[in-house]
């Protein structure tokens, strides 16, 4: 069905991306990259994140034993309020930003990345970004509450101790309002939220999804940009991540095991991505257009040395991709849940 040039739409920020099925044929491999270090030490003394070694500026970490939140030291945002620089011309407009910037440590261990922690272990992780959403939330500067995780050095991440940041905005960033604006439009033409009906759709054709309990679903989207991209989908009509129940807190930690150990088990490494969770802004409103929902933004195309980079066409015209979303979710969805270490 889908083997020659199309594009599809992403109707969540109303953007395209171009599909070239034809194209996976190719010769070229794409750059070739090493993969990332597998054996790690469960405690690096040397290592600025691990429990008792010392930060920057001298600030020694406690001796944690389940997550561990604390401020950036080198934080991309501030909290105190300074006027922006001011220019008399429309096409030269600044404004002040302030913000919090925090690092959770997901664990004590330095060598247990996401699918490798216990169902337990991850579901404190989500706790600790409910709590840190109700805190950041209530300040009254505070408009969107970021959480997301950089995993592997190919996406940036200076750190191989697993953990995951959040920052804190007093203005709406630019990838939540463009949703924002999506979510609202469809939700006043038809009265249901855009993800609960795409939802429905994806569960009834089966052929993107990947995972499912009785909270979450994770699967490949339609318009998926990155190779093995992936979005996961809360059942209910919540908007938070303060919101979630015990139980539905369960189903999103069994999801995010099972998500991360396939992507490992994919190319047998520990596997890079960018991924964060979208939830509603904190703006005073209600918003019953908004589900939650998480992004993971893989950058591996064919194997763990060969990489996707979004450049020339991609960085100048549009988004582009070559293997369909259909036979991503296929090989994802062909891999077994138990982690490649374990077996």
């Amino acid at each position: 069905m889908f083997d020659s040039p199309h594009r599809r739409l992403n109707p969540l920020i109303g953007e395209w991306v171009l599909v070239s099925p034809h194209r996976a044929k190719r010769p070229w491999l794409g750059q070739v990259e090493k993969s990332s270090p597998e054996n790690l030490l469960r405690y690096d003394p040397s290592c600025y994140l691990c429990p008792r070694n010392e930060r920057a500026g001298g600030i020694k970490n406690p001796d944690y034993s389940s997550t561990f939140v604390f401020d950036n030291d080198f934080a991309a945002l501030l909290p105190d309020e300074v006027s922006a620089y001011a220019s008399s011309h429309p096409l030269l407009a600044s404004v002040s930003e302030r913000g919090l910037c925090r690092v959770v440590c997901f664990s004590p261990r330095h060598d247990r990345t996401l699918p490798e922690l216990d169902q337990i272990s991850i579901e404190n992780v989500i706790h600790t970004w409910a709590e840190e959403t109700i805190e950041l939330g209530a300040k009254d500067f505070i408009q969107y509450v970021q959480v997301f995780e950089n995993k592997g050095a190919l996406m940036g991440c200076s750190n191989p101790h697993p953990h995951s940041q959040i920052w804190a905005n007093e203005h709406l960033p630019n990838e939540p309002a463009k949703e924002m604006e999506q979510q609202k439009k469809y939700f006043n033409e038809n009265s249901r939220p855009l993800l609960a009906d795409y939802l429905t759709e994806e569960q009834k054709l089966k052929e993107r999804v990947l995972i499912s309990n009785d909270y979450f679903t994770a699967l490949v989207p339609y318009w998926a940009v990155w190779p093995f991209e992936t979005l996961i989908i809360a059942h209910r009509n919540v908007s938070l991540l303060s919101d979630l129940t015990s139980a539905e807190i369960n189903g999103l930690a069994d999801i995010l095991k099972r998500v991360t150990t396939r992507y490992d088990n994919l190319f047998e490494i520990s596997f890079p991505y960018s991924m964060g969770f979208h939830q509603a802004p904190f703006d005073g409103q209600p918003h019953p257009e908004w589900i939650l929902h998480a992004h993971f933004y893989p950058p591996l195309l064919r194997s763990a040395t060969v990489r996707k980079f979004m450049v020339g066409y991609e960085m100048l015209a549009m988004p582009q991709r070559d293997i369909t979303p259909e036979t991503a979710a296929e090989r994802l969805r062909s891999l077994s849940d138990v982690h490649y270490k374990h077996r």
